[in-house]
C-alpha cells in the first residue's frame, strides 16, 4: 500500500466529512496497525500533501514498523528531511524562540522545563527510501527539529536525548 492508494480516503478527509476517529477506523488502514500518533501526524495530517507524496510515495506503508525511541541530541544536528522540503529545518532553526512562541503556551513551557518537544516527531529509517541511504530522516516535525537546532545554537536549555517515533523496515 502506497500513499497514492489512500487517495479516496484522503479526499473524504479533505472534504471535511472525516474526523480523525473515523479516519483511523477506515478499513483501508486496518492492515497498518500504526500508533495513533504516527497515523495522525503522517497520514491524517499530511497523507495527501504533494511534497509528502513526492518524498515518501515509493514506500510500501505495510512494511513500516514504528517504535518510540530515545535519540541523542547530536543525531539531530545534520538529520535531513525530504528533498521537497530541503532547507526548511534550518529556516526554523534561525528563529527558535519565534517558532515556540507561535505555538500553544504548553509547548514553550515544555521546552523550558524539559529541553525537548512536547510531542515526538516522526523519523524514518532512510533504508526505506528510494534511493536507499543510511541514517534517519525527519518525516514530520521539521519545526520541532529546527527549534532544537536553533536552541542549541543559541545556548538555550536542550535535553541530551529526545523521544521520536522511528519507522523501520
Amino acid at each position: 500500500m502506497k500513499l497514492s492508494d489512500l487517495s479516496p480516503l484522503m479526499a473524504r478527509r479533505e472534504d471535511g466529512g472525516l474526523s480523525y476517529d473515523r479516519f483511523r477506523a477506515d478499513p483501508a488502514l486496518a492492515s497498518l496497525q500504526w500508533p495513533d500518533d504516527v497515523l495522525e501526524q503522517f497520514l491524517f495530517d499530511h497523507g495527501d500533501n504533494a511534497a509528502f507524496v513526492y518524498d515518501y510515495g515509493s514506500i510500501d506503508l505495510r512494511e513500516v514498523t514504528w517504535r518510540l525511541e530515545t535519540i541523542p541530541t547530536a543525531d539531530f544536528s545534520g538529520m535531513p528531511t525530504g528533498a521537497s522540503d530541503a532547507g526548511c529545518i534550518e529556516n526554523f532553526a534561525d528563529n527558535p524562540v519565534h517558532w515556540v512562541r507561535v505555538r500553544p503556551p504548553e509547548v514553550g513551557r515544555h521546552w523550558e522545563e524539559h529541553g525537548t518537544w512536547l510531542r515526538p516527531p516522526i523519523l524514518i529509517d532512510r533504508r526505506l527510501l528510494d534511493p536507499s541511504e543510511s541514517g534517519l530522516q525527519v518525516l514530520e516535525g521539521r519545526t520541532r527539529v529546527g527549534v532544537l537546532r536553533g536552541r542549541l545554537r543559541e545556548g538555550l536549555h536542550v535535553a541530551a536525548h529526545h523521544q521520536a517515533w522511528v519507522g523501520h523496515l
